[in-house]
Parts: structure tokens; C-alpha cells; sequence
């Protein structure tokens, strides 16, 4: 084991102490749904140690006046201006060689290609690198990014499991609480998305968009220590979401949440305007440099998820997953 090793067990061990949790360390584990292998995810040493600093109860107990998350949120805007300079297209080829990322899922799949790091960050997937699950039957509700998800059937579970912050509520992540009553026992799946990954999300159910509206916030981490801290990472964060009216599921609240270095949040306009139709798999916006994170509220009853996916997620253990794959059925259907 080498010394850059070292450093990153500690930094591990470390990260397992400060939730004081024996066993925090499944946060970081994903069960591979594609290769079928438990894997634990890439990350760069500087961020296992922010999340040391960060999210501690001795930090949460010091920031009150949250200066240095302020700090944080200025930063990841700071870089997302430097992620659209012609000068940061040359660390696009250091990036894909890091993280593997396999660039014949994309198009263009030549990195030269890409003007700066953001139209990179950005990148479409080439056409049928991302079949879509049973797309013709509208019961089958799919995966919305390529991302690690976990699921859970009811927002008690969620909070009990996964989401620990304070005052994590459905009404204060969209902050309307005419919308957050009709989810008040929802069925949650909690995607979160790395910045090696395809950050351009897509539409679980088919439907028509009922509802959209863009909220601002912060840019905070959206890793699993810091879900499991008390900071209230999901409601602080700049976000925007719609809800989609649909046949089999009722109505679906789709959130997509900035987080680290996002430069931005955006529902395409498109899917902005009340009334319009949306297939599943549609496109429905991106995210820009950083982490990020989506939460998918189904009413209550309403969706069966696959039972792979339930049953990691009850072990804690997140699975890695790809845009299309399937989700979930409608209770219906099952």
C-alpha cells in the first residue's frame, strides 16, 4: 500500500468516526446494478476530507452561524465561472482518464471536441447507449439518471435510514405546502449524482407536467455523510421541480437539487409550462459542474419498486444504476 493509500484509509476511517456510526462506511458502498459487483465509490482525497471538516457533530455544533458552508456556496459558484473559460478544457482528458469514464457512451465521444469543461460536463449520450425500459408501457416507472439510488416506501423509512436532517420535510423541499400535503407519506427514490457522472436527467413516468416552480438556496454536499448528518442538506439547496399528472402513478413529484460546485439547476423550459406532455425517458433538464442530487416522491401505494433496489437500500447500501433502467410498477400493474 502506498502512502496516497494511506492517507485515503485514514481519511475513510476517519469519515466512519465522525458520524459516530460503527458501520458508516456503507454510505460510500453501491452494489453495481449492470456488473452485479459491490463496489465502493471513487472519490478524490480533498473531498473525503471536507466532509470530515464538515459534517461532525462537533462541526454542526460550532457553525451556527454557518460561515464556512457560505463559503462553500461561494466557491462552487466561483467555479462554475472558471468551468466556462476555454482555459478548462484542459483538464477534460485528466478527468476521463481519473475517473474511467467511458466515452463511447457519448456523443461527441473525442474530448477534443468539447470547447470547455462545461460542455463536457454536460455531454449528451450517444442514441441507444441508454435503452429505455419497457418504453411503451407506461405502469413501469424508470431510473431518471445515472446516478447510486435507494428507495424506500415512505418517508419515515427515508428519515429513518438515509436522510437525517432536522427539518426534512416534503412541504420544506418545495416549500408549498399544498404540494407537500398531497406527498405527506410518499414513496421516496433518492438518486445522487458525482461529478464523473452524466449530469442531464430524465423523466421516470409519462404524463403531463402539473406543477413547476424554481427555488433558490445553497450548494452543499449531497454525499452520504453529509444526508446523514443534522444539516438540512435537501431543503437548503437550490432546486427546481415539477410535478407530473399520470394515469398510473397519480401525481410524481420530480426534484432535481444542486449541490457542490453546481453552477446551476434548470428544468429545460419546455417542461416549465403547465399542460405539457412528457414521455418517460424524455430529457427533462441539467445540471452544471458538481455533485447533485434528485428525490422522486410517488403517492403513497402507488409504486412497487424492484426488489433489488429495496432490499440494498433497507442494508443501506446504495445501487449504481444507469438513465432507463427499470424502477419500479405501478401497484396496479403488480
Amino acid at each position: 500500500m502506498n502512502v496516497w493509500q494511506r492517507i485515503h484509509q485514514i481519511a475513510d476511517y476517519l469519515l466512519s468516526w465522525v458520524k459516530l456510526e460503527q458501520n458508516a462506511e456503507v454510505g460510500w458502498r453501491s452494489f453495481n446494478r449492470k456488473t452485479g459487483q459491490l463496489e465502493r465509490e471513487q472519490q478524490t482525497l480533498w473531498k473525503k476530507l471536507k466532509l470530515v471538516i464538515l459534517f461532525n457533530p462537533l462541526m454542526e455544533w460550532m457553525d451556527r452561524t454557518h460561515l464556512m458552508r457560505l463559503y462553500m456556496h461561494e466557491e462552487s459558484v466561483a467555479e462554475g465561472r472558471r468551468e466556462r473559460t476555454t482555459a478548462s478544457r484542459k483538464r477534460i482528458k485528466a478527468f476521463v482518464d481519473s475517473y474511467g469514464i467511458n466515452m463511447r457512451d457519448f456523443e461527441p465521444a473525442d474530448v477534443n471536441c468539447y470547447p470547455t469543461f462545461e460542455d463536457f460536463f454536460t455531454r449528451a449520450h450517444r442514441p441507444g447507449s441508454r435503452p429505455i425500459y419497457e418504453t411503451d408501457d407506461p405502469s413501469r416507472a424508470v431510473v431518471v439518471a445515472d446516478s447510486r439510488v435507494v428507495v424506500f416506501d415512505s418517508i419515515t423509512e427515508a428519515k429513518a435510514l438515509w436522510i437525517k436532517g432536522k427539518n426534512f420535510s416534503l412541504n420544506n423541499l418545495v416549500m408549498n405546502n399544498e404540494i407537500g400535503d398531497k406527498f405527506k407519506h410518499a414513496a421516496i427514490a433518492s438518486f445522487r449524482l458525482s461529478p464523473q457522472d452524466y449530469h442531464r436527467y430524465h423523466s421516470p413516468v409519462q404524463g403531463t407536467i402539473q406543477s413547476f416552480q424554481s427555488l433558490p438556496g445553497d450548494y452543499y454536499q449531497v454525499d452520504p455523510v453529509a444526508l446523514q448528518s443534522n444539516v438540512d442538506i435537501l431543503t437548503r439547496n437550490r432546486r427546481d421541480f415539477v410535478v407530473i399528472k399520470t394515469k398510473e402513478f397519480g401525481e410524481v413529484l420530480f426534484v432535481a437539487i444542486g449541490a457542490t460546485d453546481v453552477g446551476s439547476v434548470q428544468i429545460h423550459k419546455k417542461y416549465q409550462h403547465i399542460g405539457e406532455t412528457v414521455k418517460k425517458g424524455d430529457e427533462l433538464g441539467v445540471f452544471q459542474f458538481g455533485g447533485s442530487s434528485i428525490i422522486v416522491a410517488f403517492q403513497y401505494g402507488l409504486i412497487k419498486f424492484d426488489d433489488d433496489l429495496s432490499g440494498l437500500s433497507e442494508q443501506k447500501i446504495q445501487t449504481s444504476v444507469e438513465v432507463g433502467m427499470s424502477l419500479g410498477s405501478s401497484k396496479e400493474k403488480s
